[in-house]
């Protein structure tokens, strides 16, 4: 294992893929870097790159070791010395994001635990709506399934535990909140997040190019369709 940085590790995941990590939390400035990384790597054309995956700290570089050997150290190696330069780059190298609007209906039938998050959180389902619309998050991650965007920028007090009983189907478009992040049901899934809206668009469309609506680094603005009364208070 190599440690550049004082929360930096290179970690070879068997012969095609190296895990570059730099932090240890979900953390929103870690995050950052992580993107700068994965728009380092791609701009930097180094070979053999197959596929970078970004997580909330970490970034995966899946490669051609083939395109590594040498005889100052296995393939893995060389791409860490290769790696060492773009690990401290700074967050804003990764440019402007793209901003993207997600139309939600909040509450009613589509928002089923809205009643229960205000509840908890102590404010009026206007006020969570009015909340959560009010954000502006960034895609730190997709995962748990195809086109599950991980949204951070959730507003503290609307942070939540995952439900204690998990739902066996999630409606595809669903919009939840789970511990102190957001996200958005892709397809009708098994989860445990507390559903408090809907969104028409579709997430996550194999025969589409892309197929993720979202892509991590993205940033997100939840919109309220107006003809939900619990919009009422909602820019």
């Amino acid at each position: 294992m190599e440690r550049p940085l004082d929360e930096t590790a290179f970690e070879p995941l068997g012969e095609t893929c190296l895990l570059v990590r730099l932090g240890d939390r979900i953390d929103a400035a870690v995050n950052a870097r992580v993107h700068a990384l994965a728009h380092a790597v791609e701009a930097s054309a180094l070979p053999g790159i197959v596929e970078i995956v970004p997580a909330y700290a970490s970034l995966a570089v899946h490669y051609e070791p083939l395109q590594w050997i040498g005889e100052d150290g296995a393939p893995w190696s060389r791409l860490v010395n290769a790696l060492r330069a773009l690990v401290d780059v700074r967050a804003t190298a990764a440019g402007e994001p793209r901003v993207l609007e997600i139309p939600v209906r909040y509450g009613g039938e589509v928002g089923v635990d809205l009643a229960e998050v205000a509840a908890y959180a102590g404010l009026a389902p206007e006020e969570v709506v009015r909340r959560h619309a009010a954000a502006r998050y960034r895609v730190a991650m997709i995962g748990f399934a195809p086109g599950f965007p991980y949204l951070l920028g959730l507003d503290p007090a609307l942070a939540m535990p995952r439900r204690a009983q998990p739902r066996l189907r999630v409606p595809a478009g669903a919009v939840a909140i789970g511990g102190a992040q957001t996200g958005i049901y892709p397809r009708e899934l098994p989860g445990g997040w507390h559903v408090i809206g809907h969104t028409p668009l579709v997430m996550f469309d194999p025969d589409h190019k892309p197929a993720c609506r979202l892509s991590p680094g993205d940033e997100v603005r939840f919109v309220p369709l107006r003809d939900d009364p619990e919009n009422a208070a909602s820019p």
